[in-house]
């Protein structure tokens, strides 16, 4: 009997172990068929990482790269985090029965994501993250399938549509992450049901409305951040009761109302971020017993009242930001007390008093911005006493008295901007030997004495200005720097010969020495200045000549020779080069005829007045637009010389303003060139329209139907795709761009199209040179321009590139909003919008209103970066609204990183949105951790510091969260043109 029963268990076991082989066998090889399907979706490999997941006896799935098996020889993880794939995501990667952790993130997958496996229950950890993947949020997501879900991030994709009311079914999340996508709607008041939740984070969207009150029940929760959207109404007071909240990020948003003082409760809150709001009335006391914050941002809002003395309790702050709002009393001397204090911004206030006298003596201070406000009295003398102190700024207030000895000692200081106040007493013998400073700007004060009295020695010196104070004395003959960029003396009562020596500022681009009593003759030392832009001499008591030399200095854009002493004649070629565009040389003794050049033609007549200068040549009279009277013949004429000559002229000018009615004509006619046809083909009857006479008689309805259907695509938008075309008759290449939104092809739109076609005639703008439409078919054909978009090489170009597709594109923004009569862009610029061709030449490729900007490998839609607030917020958008887009291109210009870099996490002090990066980079971090290193070339950072500087100030003033206060097109263009390019030629 029990050797029966023996041999029964032995059966059974038996039994039981080739079930479960085959169970197992058919399972893996379920997996092996699921991983290589969805190894076929992927297009491009770049790293070969999928190599070895193949089909061999020798190396089983559990071996292939990114693979981690259990025990049981199964699927548990897959980490292709990454890896540059490109292509679509196969479904097949969702169906493995037994993963735990999926990790997709940071790869170039595209498409929509479908999850259609009974089989995800064991899956903890999905990471789909910094892709390009599109669609509505998968609802079967958002189900019991997922029950078991810990981990989600679907961080910047381009995700759209609503944020699912089911969200509340994955109960047993403890990390959420869709941030950077497009969603749009309401919070869901379900997502409250998340209840084991510790990490939220929804910023970067289109969310409007309020923030649930509910939140109160997630009491787990450790992060929120939902900044850069469009919530409105108050902060939730229940916020209050999440006690174990250590970080809290609400920027960006529409939100009033007062700070509730029910945040006092949040006694682990360790990160407090509430800038860009509409906030209003005081800072709740309570925020004051918040022992724990290292860091709070309460800028950019309209709070009010004055800054409590308890804010003495946060002895553990690092970070205190309160500018731009309304605070007014005085700066509380408990501020004094905080030791681990690093920046302390408070300018842009109402703030009145002193400040403390001990300020600095207790701190780690690095930086201190108290600009624009009311302050009085005396700069402390301890504001450097921690020896960390590198940017400090007061400019703007009412400091008198002399600058304290304690910062001409601080050997730390890069950064000094003093200008505006009431300063007095003698520049300190100190201050000019200060090794890191490389801007120094004490000008609009009451300073005076000699500043030749001294050696300068200031390395890093790039930017010094001294303008509108009392000094006199000669000029020093050195300033002890070779990156010096802008000198500014202006103002002042200097006098002596002009003795700086010029051959030792090979840097130098602006040079003001205006307003003063200097005398003698232009200095030629100046002439090796090869890139001198601004050149400011006015009113003082210079003599002789204008140096022929000076018609050579290759960038020199504006020349103020005013209110002097000189003579002579102007050079007759002075303004050949075509880089000069504004010039003054008003009330000296010139005499003899005006340049013929470019620089004078147009000149404004107060600019020439005072002088004994003729306009014309000496064979005709000038048209008097100067104030100048003519020039006078050099020869008398007897009266058969003359009536032959008139006769001549005569004849000559009729002739003369024939072909200039003849070129006038033939040149609009081109500017507007237009030809209409109607052509029948088997398709029906095509309306087509041409605005280039090449186009006109070569491209055919046949050449842009081929060139759609053999699908050579080039980008692709929203509502329509462009494919590169071919022209049979002569091999002429064009871009046709495919409206596929039927709705697109309307009336107003054709129109608008046409307008386009005619008006946008720019050297920097790709041209639309024809147009096809049948019923609802529509087709636009634009030239072709060989090269690539400025997305793809970007991290491939120097400094000097990069400006110039700055300026390029700057020069097209200007041709739109302020000459063409046709105005605005469709949507926002944008790297991938930039053409860039083999020679440097860039382009813009703008599309007409209505179809949108491009989607392909665009990440800078998945955020919605380029979009400015008041669009995103469904305000009137005007021609700022496109100039807010090219502030965040000139941002990646400068930084090399791209607006889902940052979103991804890899900003600095959770600054998450590259215009707030960007903005906290400027104010508080060193140049060197924020410039792309690449554009440098190895070089020097600090030689090109100064650029860089003042280019990142431009587009944070084009990225300013108030329309009314960006730059204009204009005065964007003028501050590139004024920044120096850091070459032998201005670029």
């Amino acid at each position: 009997m029990a050797k029966e029963t023996s041999k029964s268990l032995t059966f059974m076991c038996f039994f039981m172990f080739m079930f479960m082989l085959n169970f197992y066998s058919s399972h893996g090889e379920q997996e092996f068929e699921l991983l290589l399907s969805f190894k076929a979706s992927i297009k491009f490999d770049p790293l070969n990482f999928l190599s070895n997941w193949v089909n061999t006896s020798s190396i089983t799935i559990c071996k292939w790269h990114g693979i981690t098996c259990d025990n049981w020889s199964h699927v548990n993880t897959v980490s292709l985090s990454g890896k540059n794939f490109s292509g679509g995501v196969s479904s097949s990667i969702f169906q493995l029965p037994h993963v735990t952790n999926l990790d997709l993130s940071n790869n170039q997958l595209v498409g929509e994501v479908v999850f259609n496996s009974p089989f995800l229950s064991s899956l903890l950890y999905l990471n789909l993250s910094n892709n390009n993947l599109t669609g509505s949020l998968p609802q079967s997501l958002f189900s019991s399938s997922f029950i078991n879900l810990e981990t989600l991030d679907l961080s910047n994709n381009m995700f759209s549509g609503k944020i699912p009311d089911q969200i509340g079914f994955l109960s047993s999340l403890t990390y959420i992450d869709l941030g950077g996508n497009v969603l749009v709607g309401k919070i869901p008041n379900s997502i409250t049901n998340m209840t084991s939740l510790e990490y939220l984070t929804l910023a970067s969207n289109q969310l409007v409305g309020e923030i649930p009150t509910e939140i109160s029940l997630m009491k787990r929760l450790k992060w929120i951040y939902l900044g850069y959207n469009n919530l409105s109404g108050e902060i939730p007071k229940s916020i209050g009761n999440l006690l174990s909240l250590k970080h809290l990020n609400l920027v960006y948003n529409n939100l009033t109302g007062q700070i509730p003082e029910s945040l006092g409760n949040l006694t682990n809150l360790q990160y407090l971020f509430l800038y860009l709001n509409k906030l209003t009335g005081p800072i709740p006391k309570s925020i004051f017993q918040l022992k724990n914050l290292i860091s709070l941002d309460l800028s950019d809002n309209s709070l009010s009242g004055e800054i409590s003395n308890l804010v003495v309790n946060l002895q553990k702050l690092e970070i205190l930001h309160l500018f731009s709002n309304n605070f007014t009393g005085k700066i509380p001397n408990t501020i004094t007390s905080l030791p681990h204090l690093q920046v302390l911004q408070l300018w842009s206030n109402k703030l009145t008093g002193e400040i403390p006298q001990t300020l600095g003596m207790h701190n780690n201070l690095t930086i201190l911005d108290l600009s624009s406000n009311n302050l009085t009295g005396k700069i402390p003398n301890t504001l450097c006493a921690s020896k960390n102190l590198q940017k400090l700024i007061l400019f703007s207030n009412s400091f008198k008295g002399e600058i304290p000895k304690g910062l001409t000692s601080c050997k730390t200081l890069q950064r000094v901007r003093l200008q505006n106040n009431k300063l007095s007493g003698k520049l300190p013998l100190e201050i000019t030997q200060l090794p890191q400073i490389y801007l120094l700007d004490i000008s609009g004060n009451k300073l005076s004495g000699r500043i030749n009295d001294r050696k300068w020695n200031m390395p890093s010196l790039q930017m010094l200005n001294l303008a509108n104070n009392n000094f006199y004395g000669e000029l020093p003959n050195s300033f002890g720097s070779k990156k010096l960029e802008g000198l500014d003396l202006s103002q002042n009562q200097f006098s002596g010969y002009i003795q700086i020596g010029f051959k030792n500022l090979p840097e130098l681009v602006q040079l003001k020495l205006n307003n003063n009593k200097l005398f003698g003759k232009f200095p030629e030392e100046l002439f090796q200045c090869n890139k001198l832009v601004s050149l400011e001499l006015s009113h003082n008591q210079l003599i002789g000549e204008i140096p022929t030399k000076l018609a050579d200095m290759p960038v020199l854009g504006l020349l103020d020779l005013s209110e002097n002493q000189f003579s002579g004649e102007i050079p007759k070629n002075l303004g050949n080069v075509e880089s000069l565009v504004e010039v003054n040389v008003s009330y000296n003794h010139f005499h003899g005829k005006l340049p013929s050049t470019e620089a004078f033609f147009a000149i404004n007549a107060s600019s020439v007045a005072g002088n004994n200068l003729c306009d014309g040549d000496s064979d005709g009279d000038g048209d008097g637009s100067k104030g100048l009277p003519p020039c006078k013949r050099n020869n008398q004429m007897n009266s058969t010389t003359l009536f032959f000559s008139v006769c001549v002229v005569l004849t000559g000018l009729v002739v003369f303003v024939g072909a200039g009615f003849l070129v006038v004509f033939v040149q609009r006619r081109k500017k507007n060139f237009e030809v209409r046809r109607v052509v029948e083909n088997e398709d029906g009857s095509w309306e087509v329209i041409f605005f280039d006479s090449t186009a006109s008689k070569f491209i055919t309805v046949e050449d842009v139907l081929s060139s759609v259907k053999e699908g050579k695509a080039i980008s692709k938008g929203r509502n329509w795709v462009s494919y590169e075309g071919k022209c049979v008759a002569n091999e002429m290449r064009f871009v046709v761009k495919e409206i596929i939104d039927t709705n697109s092809v309307s009336v107003s739109f054709w129109d608008d199209a046409v307008t386009f076609g005619k008006k946008v005639r720019h050297e920097n703008i790709v041209k639309l040179i024809g147009m096809f439409r049948c019923g609802k078919r529509g087709y636009l054909v634009y030239e072709f321009e060989e090269g690539k978009n400025l997305r793809e090489i970007l991290h491939n170009l120097s400094w000097q590139k990069r400006w110039k597709i700055a300026v390029a594109v700057a020069k097209a923004i200007k041709f739109l909003h302020h000459e063409c009569l046709w105005i605005g862009l469709v949507g926002e610029v944008s790297p991938e919008m930039v053409l860039v061709d083999e020679k440097g030449v860039s382009r813009l490729e703008l599309n007409p209103p209505g179809i949108g900007t491009p989607i392909m490998d665009m990440k800078c839609f998945v955020s919605s970066s380029y979009i400015a607030p008041e669009k995103r917020n469904g305000k009137d958008v005007t021609e700022k609204s496109e100039i807010y887009g090219f502030g965040v291109m000139l941002i990646e210009l400068l930084t090399g990183r791209s607006t889902i870099d940052i979103e991804a996490g890899n900003g600095i002090h959770h600054k998450n949105n590259i215009v707030e990066w960007a903005r906290y980079c400027y104010s508080d971090c060193h140049l060197d951790t924020w410039i792309d290193p690449v554009m440098i070339k190895g070089g020097d950072v600090s030689s090109y510091q100064n650029d860089i500087v003042e280019t990142m100030n431009l587009a944070l003033h084009c990225t300013a969260a108030d329309p009314t206060t960006r730059s204009c097109a204009r005065d964007v263009l003028k501050t590139l043109a004024t920044v120096h390019c850091s070459t032998n030629t201005f670029c």
